[in-house]
């Protein structure tokens, strides 16, 4: 049984976008805290709608916030929960995929996955598994959950940005091209960039090669 997601939307009517960027936040934060990407974006991406869920669960180390896992190392979970709650959370957010694209009239080629963090570390897993195959990828400062997996497991092969801080004492920048080389050996090709003097969060010039990055999946690059 999955778990319905909690959402706020930003960006084009309902009924009207022509395309859809699928926000993912972080460990201990939510919709919100993400949606507000859409202030720099939604003037670049005419049509586009932005919607962003709450995670499933609320988060075991902030409890003001959200997770769509427990991390271990943070909260004091085990191992077998984490995956327990992994295991779920992919199955919520799938679900929660199909509504968006049922809800706005748009078929998968329309949709965009951009995380941040935990957020990324869903997309990278979920977007390659699912059958229908989204525009493209985008994450922020996470990682490749289950790299050995993957290759035998995905089904789906669009493009995927990774973009991280090389000063994250969160999530290592190491992290990037680990995903990178996994990503790649799936088939899946891949596009880095590296916010200089950047921490665990999102630095205008990567916003800037996001949204270049978006712009082009969508087709958007002549509509300014």
């Amino acid at each position: 049984m999955t778990r319905a997601l909690e959402s706020k939307r930003a960006g084009a009517p309902k009924g009207q976008a022509t395309a859809v960027v699928v926000l993912l936040h972080g460990y201990g934060a939510d919709g919100a805290d993400l949606l507000g990407l859409s202030d720099p974006l939604a003037p670049h991406m005419p049509g586009v709608a932005f919607v962003a869920p709450n995670a499933p669960e609320r988060c075991t180390g902030n409890p003001m916030g959200f997770q769509w896992f427990p991390i271990p190392w943070i909260d004091g979970s085990s191992e077998e929960e984490a995956e327990t709650g992994m295991r779920a959370a992919v199955d919520d957010l799938n679900a929660y995929l199909d509504s968006v694209l049922a809800d706005e009239g748009l078929s998968a080629d329309r949709m965009i996955l951009l995380g941040f963090s935990q957020g990324t570390m869903m997309a990278l897993h979920v977007a390659p598994r699912r059958d229908d195959e989204v525009a493209g990828v985008v994450g922020f400062s996470g990682r490749l959950l289950r790299p050995e997996t993957l290759a035998d497991e995905a089904v789906s092969k669009m493009p995927v940005l990774l973009i991280h801080g090389d000063g994250d004492d969160v999530v290592p920048p190491e992290s990037l091209p680990a995903a990178a080389e996994a990503l790649q050996e799936a088939g899946i090709d891949v596009y880095a960039h590296i916010m200089k003097g950047t921490a665990h969060g999102i630095a205008p010039d990567g916003l800037s090669v996001a949204l270049a990055f978006m712009r082009e999946r969508l087709g958007l690059e002549h509509t300014d």
